[in-house]
C-alpha cells in the first residue's frame, strides 16, 4: 500500500498562511509499511473518557475494558486526555466562559476536549500520568490497544508556544495585527468582531467557529519537528499504539509522512485520519473516515436516497483506494451525536439494519461510548453529561457482530478480506444485497433498505447451502425461497456452518 510516490506541492491557504515554498518531492517509505499485522480483524471503539462514567477518569474507565473487550473490539481511540485551554474557554458553541458573570457557573464548563494546553501533559481532571499509564498497561494485558486523538492544526489559547514561539502559528487576514492573546485582549473591537464574523479556518461550503483555538503554522520547520517530538512522546513514554487525527486535512500531507516515518522507528503504530484524501492512505495513515457512506446510510434511513446511491458510492470507492487501504465504517461518534442527533433521531427503526452494514461492509467498524448501552441523548460537549448504563439488547447485537469478525476471514480488514460481490435483485433501489468469501469463509448480507416490507427474487442463484444466520434466525430459509420476503428495515447476514 506504502510505496514511493510523488509528493504533489499543494496549495494551502488559510487566512493568509502561505503554501510551503520548498516541499520534499518523493519520499523513500519502508516497503514493509504497512496496516500493522493486529489490525486485521480488530473493530475500534471511540471511548468519551469524560463521559463515559460518573468520575470521568481513566482509573474509572479502565473497569470498563473488560465489557468492551468481551464485545469483540481491541482498539480503543481515546478523545483527547490533554489539559484544556482556559483563556477563550467555550462554555457553548456561541460564549466563552469570560462572557458567563457567575463565577459558579463558569465552573460546570469544561471546554472542548481539541483546545489543548499541553501536548505533552494529562488532563489533570482525567487523572494523573501514573493514571494513565496504568489504563495502557491493562489494556495491553487485554490484548487491547490504545490509541489517542490528537489536533495537530490547533492548540488552545493558553499553549505556551504562543508566547515563546509566536512564528508556529498563522496569522489572521492581510490588514491586521498579528494573532496572539495580548494583542486580542489590548484589542477588544476586534475580538468582538472576530465573535461576529468567526474568521478561523474556512473550509469548502462554509466556515467553523473554531474561535476557542490558534491555528499552527506548518510552513515553520521548527513547529514540525515540535509536533513529531510530541508524537513520540506518548509512544515512547506510555507505549501507546498511535493517533486519531483531528481534522487531519488541515495539516499538509508530507508533515504526516514525515511524522509516521518516525513514530514506526519507535514502534509499528495505527494511524487514523479525520478525513477522507485519499493521498493520507498512501503512507502517513492506515484509516480515514468514511464519512460519505455515513451521510448516505443516514439518508436512506430519512427516505432521501436509496440502494442505488449506495452502489454508486461503492464503485467509486473502489476506484480511489487501494486494497489495504482501511475506511472506518460508523454511525455515530462524539461529533455526529453532540451535534447532528443520536442515532435515534437520525435513523430511527433502520439503525439495525445500518449497523449489520457498517460490520459487515470492507472498513473497521466503530462504536462511540454508550452505544452498546443505546444512548438516547446528545451528550453536552463542554460540560460534564455522564452515560446512563442502562441494560439493552444493543450490547449483545454488537457483541455476535464484532465477535463474528473476529473469526470470519471474509470480513478482515484490508486486502487480507474478501472482495465485494454485489448481488442483483428485481429491487435494486430498495434491496441491498453483496457476498464476500475469503480462504473458505464466507458471508452473505441482505438488507432491506425501506421502511415497507418487501418481495423480491435474486437475479442468479444464490448459494446457502452449509449458511446459517449469524443471529440464529431464519435466514438461511428465507433466501433459499424463490420469492424472499423481509419485513421493513429487516436483514439477514448469513455466514459458514461452525
Amino acid at each position: 500500500m506504502r510505496k514511493t510516490l510523488i509528493i504533489l506541492l499543494t496549495l494551502f491557504s488559510v487566512l493568509g498562511c502561505n503554501p510551503r515554498q520548498e516541499q520534499p518531492k518523493t519520499i523513500g517509505f519502508p516497503e514493509s509499511s504497512t496496516p500493522p499485522e493486529w489490525t486485521r480483524n480488530m473493530s475500534i471503539y471511540e471511548a468519551n473518557v469524560r463521559q463515559h462514567t460518573p468520575e470521568g477518569t481513566f482509573n474509572a474507565f479502565s473497569e470498563h475494558l473488560d465489557s468492551i473487550k468481551a464485545m469483540g473490539v481491541e482498539i480503543i481511540w481515546l478523545m483527547p486526555i490533554f489539559p484544556i485551554s482556559e483563556k477563550y474557554r467555550k462554555a457553548t458553541p456561541k460564549v466563552l466562559i469570560e462572557e458567563i458573570e457567575d463565577p459558579n457557573e463558569r465552573t460546570k464548563y469544561l471546554g472542548s476536549y481539541y483546545a489543548i494546553k499541553d501536548y505533552k501533559a494529562v488532563n489533570p481532571d482525567l487523572g494523573t500520568d501514573d493514571d494513565f499509564r496504568a489504563l495502557v498497561h491493562k489494556a495491553h494485558g487485554l490484548g487491547m490497544r490504545i490509541i489517542l486523538d490528537i489536533a495537530a492544526n490547533h492548540t488552545g489559547w493558553d499553549h505556551e508556544w504562543l508566547t515563546t514561539h509566536p512564528e508556529y502559528y498563522t496569522s489572521v487576514p492581510e490588514g491586521t495585527t498579528p494573532w496572539n492573546p495580548e494583542w486580542m485582549e489590548a484589542h477588544p473591537e476586534f475580538y468582538a468582531d472576530l465573535q461576529e464574523r468567526r474568521l478561523t479556518y474556512p473550509i469548502e461550503g462554509g466556515e467553523t467557529d473554531w474561535w476557542d483555538t490558534a491555528e499552527l503554522n506548518y510552513d515553520n520547520d521548527d513547529l514540525r519537528a515540535e509536533m513529531i517530538s510530541a508524537l513520540k512522546y506518548w509512544v515512547e513514554e506510555f507505549d501507546v499504539d498511535g493517533y486519531r487525527c483531528d481534522v487531519a486535512m488541515h495539516v499538509p500531507t508530507d508533515f504526516w509522512e514525515a511524522a509516521r516515518t518516525e513514530l514506526d522507528k519507535v514502534k509499528p503504530v495505527f494511524m487514523l485520519a479525520e478525513a477522507e484524501e485519499a493521498d493520507h492512505l498512501n503512507y502517513a495513515f492506515d484509516m480515514n473516515y468514511g464519512w460519505e457512506l455515513h451521510h448516505i446510510m443516514n439518508k436512506i434511513a430519512q427516505g432521501e436516497m436509496n440502494v442505488s446511491n449506495l452502489v454508486e458510492y461503492l464503485e467509486k470507492y473502489d476506484t480511489q483506494y487501494e486494497p489495504d487501504a482501511y475506511r472506518m465504517n460508523f454511525i455515530t461518534n462524539h461529533d455526529e451525536n453532540s451535534w447532528n442527533g443520536t442515532i435515534n433521531e437520525r435513523m430511527g427503526e433502520a439503525q439495525y439494519a445500518m449497523a449489520g452494514l457498517m460490520a459487515t461492509l470492507p472498513g473497521m467498524p466503530m462504536l462511540y461510548s454508550g452505544q452498546e448501552a443505546g444512548l438516547d441523548k446528545k451528550l453536552l460537549f463542554f460540560e460534564k453529561d455522564t452515560i446512563e448504563w442502562k441494560g439493552s439488547e444493543l450490547r449483545e447485537f454488537y457483541t455476535t457482530l464484532f465477535q463474528h469478525k473476529k473469526k470470519n476471514k471474509a470480513i478482515r480488514n484490508g486486502e487480507q478480506g474478501g472482495e465485494l460481490a454485489i448481488l442483483e435483485t428485481s429491487l435494486p433501489e430498495s434491496v441491498f444485497a453483496f457476498e464476500r468469501e475469503k480462504e473458505g469463509d464466507r458471508i452473505i448480507s441482505v438488507f432491506n433498505f425501506t421502511g415497507e416490507p418487501v418481495e423480491f427474487d435474486f437475479s442468479s442463484m444464490v448459494d446457502t447451502m452449509n449458511m446459517q444466520d449469524l443471529f440464529g434466525k431464519d435466514g438461511a430459509e428465507k433466501l433459499a425461497g424463490e420469492t424472499i420476503r423481509l419485513s421493513p428495515w429487516e436483514f439477514t447476514i448469513l455466514t459458514n456452518k461452525q
